[in-house]
Order: structure tokens, then sequence, then C-alpha cells
């Protein structure tokens, strides 16, 4: 039987996150495959320098409306279904959005979705996005249309995950959603972590970390205010729309950290994780990938016990779980995690679990199961 035809599909690669690090780590397993996305900021995305990146019409939007295009949802549907992957035997879609539209034109196609979450503001945290759309001065304009405009966005995306053949879910958590919402069974594939990357020290600072695009859903307000309150240092890496908020709530313990492109370089929380007393992960994420990169460093995690987290972090044993997002539970996680030995040649063992090696041995294994599966390309 010949290798078969592959074409990997991403939802947009306009800034690197857990979901791009997934995108390479596809490209990785399947070296031969182009990569389609909605829209490609290439100025942004290095790591994809030299890759067959394959856009839709809306990169040839002008500027200021490329920018804006998570405004245009329908839009990202159309374009995705409009793509023609006729000459492919598997698509693999990476998506917590639209990449899952991509539509099949041959009975012996084979749609896989690697699926980071079912679309968060139309399912699981609907309710949330509307308190709180992150659109900033254009909230108000989101939060009164969001009624008229999510239940059709909501039933195409429905109508699309009947079509995918396989779902992979990145962790128990959005296992669950996918067959609360979609209806689906899925098999759990936990994301890849460069685990190789990182090389902790045994004598560890005195500092605290958190890490993240600095949007609202991400709560690092909470890791900000619970350090100031005990007084803790606490190094912040990334960007966002908070950011200035962030600087507001921060007493004198707490440092912000951006590079020339006004985001986190891998180098310096590299090092910062190397050495840090502890992670500090209060968002309610589908999985979290950098809770296993502070594994791997020997950074013992405090994070909110809900989503990914469950799946990564052991509560007394590799981190520590609290309860509810508020200021109160971090600042008594962040004491309680103070009075435990976390060993950090233990952590980084308990992060190899997650290791890249294994996510593309997986993946590999799914797309061979499934293309045994159909007849082979005349």
């Amino acid at each position: 039987m010949p290798a078969p035809k592959i074409a990997i599909v991403a939802d947009w690669l306009t800034n690197m996150g857990g979901a791009e690090k997934v995108v390479l780590a596809l490209h990785e397993a399947f070296p031969d495959a182009p990569i389609y996305t909605s829209t490609f900021a290439a100025d942004k995305m290095p790591d994809f320098a030299g890759l067959d990146i394959r856009t839709t019409h809306l990169q040839n939007l002008p500027g200021p409306l490329k920018r804006m295009h998570k405004f245009f949802p329908m839009q990202r549907v159309r374009a995705f279904r409009n793509l023609d992957l006729s000459e492919f035997d598997i698509i693999i879609s990476s998506s917590s959005a639209e990449a899952k539209q991509v539509r099949k034109t041959r009975d012996d196609q084979v749609h896989i979705c690697y699926c980071h979450t079912p679309t968060r503001y139309y399912w699981s945290h609907y309710e949330e996005y509307r308190r709180d759309p992150s659109f900033g001065k254009l909230n108000w304009l989101i939060r009164f249309a969001m009624p008229f405009f999510i239940p059709p966005q909501r039933k195409a995306d429905y109508h699309a995950a009947q079509a995918v053949d396989v779902f992979i879910a990145n962790s128990t958590e959005v296992q669950r959603r996918i067959k609360k919402y979609y209806g689906k069974p899925s098999t759990i594939i936990h994301p890849p972590v460069d685990v190789e990357r990182f090389d902790p020290a045994r004598t560890r600072g005195d500092y605290y970390v958190a890490l993240g695009r600095q949007v609202p859903y991400k709560r690092i307000d909470l890791a900000v205010s619970a350090a100031t309150e005990l007084k803790v240092p606490l190094k912040v890496y990334g960007n966002g729309p908070e950011h200035e908020k962030l600087i507001e709530l921060a007493g004198p313990s707490v440092e912000f950290y951006t590079d020339r492109t006004g985001d986190a370089s891998d180098t310096a929380v590299t090092e910062a994780l190397n050495h840090a007393k502890g992670f500090i992960m209060p968002a309610d994420e589908d999985f979290g990938i950098v809770q296993v990169e502070a594994l791997a460093a020997g950074a013992p995690v405090i994070a909110l016990g809900r989503g990914g987290a469950k799946d990564i972090v052991e509560d007394g044993v590799s981190g520590v779980l609290f309860r509810d997002q508020n200021t109160e539970n971090v600042v008594n996680a962040i004491r309680y995690a103070g009075s435990i030995n976390f060993l950090p040649g233990t952590l980084r063992r308990k992060a190899k679990r997650f290791d890249k090696s294994l996510f593309i041995t997986k993946i590999r294994k799914v797309v061979s199961d499934n293309y045994t599966k159909v007849e082979p390309r005349p």
C-alpha cells in the first residue's frame, strides 16, 4: 500500500502557543504534509519559516482586517469549507475553532481532528466569554451580538464535528466535552512537550513564575494579587490586553518580562523555569502545555484543579491544586506548596510521559490504523 498523502489544517497561525506547538509536532511526524491555515503571520512565527504553509483567501484581506480575523468566524468557516483537499488521503485538523470545517471530497478520505476543545465560546465557556469577550472597548458590542450570532455558529460547528471520522482529545476534560457537545467518542493523546529543552537546577530560586497571554480567562491577575499579598517574588512573562491592568495591580515583588516583540522569549522562560521555586497557573485550561514544561524544569505547579491540570498535576506530589479562582485560594496554595519538599528530578520524570516523541509515535499509529481501513489510491 502506498504511503498516504496527508494534509495538516490549523485554525490560524498568528502567534505562538500550545496549539501552534502541536502543529509543529504534526509537521515533524509528517514532514511532507503541507499546512493549511486561515491566516499566517510569518513575522511572528519564526518556527514555521521554510515550511509549506498554504493560506485561505482571508490572507489577502487588507492588513487591519486580516489582524481582526477573530471577528469573522463564519468567514473562516467558509474559507475552510472552500479548501480543495481532494489530493489527500488523510486530513489532520488541529482545531479549537473552524479548522474542522474542512470538507472531504472523496469517499476514501479520512478526517482526523486533534481537538484542543470544542469551541469554548460556543459551548463550555459561552457565559464566561459573554461576560468578558476580551475585545476591550468593543466588549459591549460583542456582548450584544453574541445571542444573535452564536446559535448559527454553534450549529455549524456541531455539523462539522459530525463529519469528522476520528476525534483525538488533548485531555480527559476535552474528551468529556467532545462527548457532551458533539456526541462523539475520542481517543486521548496529550499534546507534545519538548522536555529536553529544560535542565532543572537542583538549587532553586526564591521566585515563582506566571506565564501566558494576558487575557481575562488566563486569570494571571490572581497570581499577581496573591504574590503581592504574600510579598513573594513573581516573574510574569507574556503580554496581552490585560498587561497594563496587571502592572497597576502588582506590588513591588512582581516583575514583568517581555522581549522585543512584546512577548516572552523561549530562552528567558526556559531559564526562569529551570530555577523557579514554582509555577502558578490560575486558568481553567483545556490542557496547559506550560504546566508540563514547568515540571520538566523541576518547578512544582500551583494550578486550578480543573481542566487539563487534573491530567498533569498530582496534588501534593508534583504540585498543589486549588479549588476556586480567587486570590485567597491561590495564597493558600502557595503557602501549602512552600511546606512541601519537591524534588526537581522527580518532577522532571513525571513530565516525561508527555514528551514530544510519544505524541509523534501515537499520532502516527492513529494515521496508520485508519489508513489501512480505506482503499489505496489508484
